[in-house]
């Protein structure tokens, strides 16, 4: 019987940990998320949940975050296991918005396979999970959308034989997940694959033959005129000297995500009217905001959303108020310049070494020390899916999962905005 929302709004709520795993195409740009969930009460990777726990965390996490606010616009990939794809339950996903993972771990029985017909009658995207091929796949080619291998799993030669099965389903496209460098990225993406999944965009390696471009480099410039507290004059200067990076500057700064009651239409009021403070935080996210051709890159999410994640995570430990301001700007920074060697194709030590950063932020960066490091520690646990480690941080800086949770969707929202902007 099918739940109704009297039914779902008199489930417990539960404290939910939440991870998003961006999925890119060939282009590397972000096309989907996968969403990862765990309760409050099931943090430990050993633990399997029962279909009630697992409907809980799913719904609680549509009702509490918003499908919408978290996905940005984009596709969200859920796993699902053998009793929630049987269950009514799956239903109350958004079937526009949600492609249903099959977990490697489901016996497709002709019960399972006509379920996945009824799903797809009513809209939702189907993918499989993990495969390897079994004949009791057979029965699912004509309705799956994505095939997704797990590269860290299975061989090339075996991911090779899979590949020669399925291509007589052109409909179908393949999906490697677990890539963790620019070689696998290349070697599969030659295979046909359409779609990635993996942190090989956010490796130092990935860009290892690529120096900063003069924009970026620039913009480090201007960072440290900014904490050298150079006159508003010189840094309009330096500006002036590159028109992309002022255009880029005031897109920004007029962005929603801003929020100044006025907008923006020169330079020098941008500089005026932003002040160091505010200036430093949005030349650290111009660094982030173009590729070289144009797209919004995804490393733009990454980075704001860490920062931001980070902000606020910083204002709700610190009691004092004159010293969570100060701890805060501190927070923003690092979570910002955690991923500038990725982006500049740098070493962290060479970056911080052109930049007046002083030791708790490079401490922070270098070595994941103290209170910023643990802030940082924890942005990455949570981005990544390990919970069970992102919960000893929480325990240790006094933040609860509800606020960590609120930290988190506005931190998401707030990225988005921006990366809307910095798209238009």
């Amino acid at each position: 019987m099918m739940m109704t929302p009297l039914d779902e709004a008199s489930m417990p709520q539960e404290q939910i940990y939440l991870g998003r795993q961006p999925i890119l195409d060939a282009k590397q740009s972000t096309v989907a998320y996968e969403l990862l969930f765990r309760s409050g009460s099931s943090l430990a990777a050993n633990v399997t949940d029962d279909l009630m726990a697992s409907a809980n965390v799913i719904i609680n996490t549509i009702s509490q975050f918003g499908i919408d606010h978290v996905l940005g616009g984009h596709l969200g990939f859920i796993n699902v296991s053998y009793e929630l794809l049987m269950s009514d339950m799956i239903e109350l996903l958004p079937p526009d918005h949600i492609v249903l993972e099959i977990l490697e771990t489901v016996e497709i029985d002709d019960r399972a396979a006509e379920r996945c017909r009824e799903l797809k009658a009513k809209g939702f995207r189907l993918a499989l999970d993990d495969f390897v091929y079994d004949p009791s796949y057979e029965p699912l080619f004509n309705l799956i959308d994505i095939v997704k291998f797990d590269v860290m799993l299975s061989s090339a030669e075996e991911i090779a034989q899979n590949l020669k099965i399925l291509r007589k389903h052109t409909h179908i496209r393949f999906l490697a997940e677990k890539v963790e460098d620019q070689a696998q990225f290349q070697h599969y993406l030659k295979a046909g694959f359409a779609l990635f999944q993996g942190y090989f965009f956010a490796r130092p390696a990935v860009i290892t033959a690529r120096k900063a471009n003069p924009s970026q480099m620039t913009l480090l410039r201007v960072m440290g005129m900014i904490l050298g507290d150079a006159q508003v004059e010189q840094i309009e200067i330096t500006f002036k000297q590159s028109p992309n990076l002022t255009i880029g500057l005031l897109r920004l700064v007029n962005s929603v995500g801003m929020g100044l009651s006025r907008q923006i239409g020169s330079l020098h009021q941008a500089l005026v009217v932003l002040g160091q403070r505010q200036l430093l935080r949005w030349v650290q996210l111009l660094l982030y905001s173009h590729e070289p051709d144009g797209a919004a890159s995804p490393l733009f999410q990454l980075a704001a959303t860490r920062a931001r994640l980070m902000e606020t995570v910083s204002v709700l430990c610190t009691e004092n108020p004159e010293r969570s301001q100060r701890i805060a700007e501190r927070a923003f920074m690092v979570g910002i310049l955690s991923l500038s060697d990725v982006l500049l194709g740098m070493k962290m030590e060479e970056i911080i070494g052109q930049l007046g950063l002083i030791e708790e932020v490079k401490s922070a960066l270098l070595r994941r020390e103290g209170f910023l490091g643990d802030l940082l520690n924890l942005a990455e646990k949570m981005e990544t899916g390990d919970f069970a480690v992102a919960s000893d941080l929480q325990h240790k800086l006094g933040l609860s999962t509800a606020d960590l949770g609120k930290a988190q969707l506005e931190a998401m929202q707030w990225a988005a905005n921006l990366g809307e902007q910095a798209n238009n």
